[in-house]
């Protein structure tokens, strides 16, 4: 079985994205609504913020 060279410079870059993503996923799941009640905005905007961020993370 033979492996196949792969771009370490590409490799670099997925995993860049995929921790990049993650951190945007981790941020509007956890740390927005926390830091939303703790400043008390309302849960329509929270939810917008949420929403904006996810887009975010799609986008990378």
């Amino acid at each position: 079985m033979t492996s196949s060279p792969q771009n370490p410079q590409a490799e670099n870059g997925e995993m860049a994205s995929l921790l990049l993503g993650a951190g945007f996923a981790l941020a509007s799941l956890i740390i927005l609504p926390a830091v939303a009640q703790r400043i008390g905005l309302g849960s329509s905007l929270t939810i917008a913020l949420r929403g904006a961020l996810m887009r975010a993370a799609t986008r990378v």
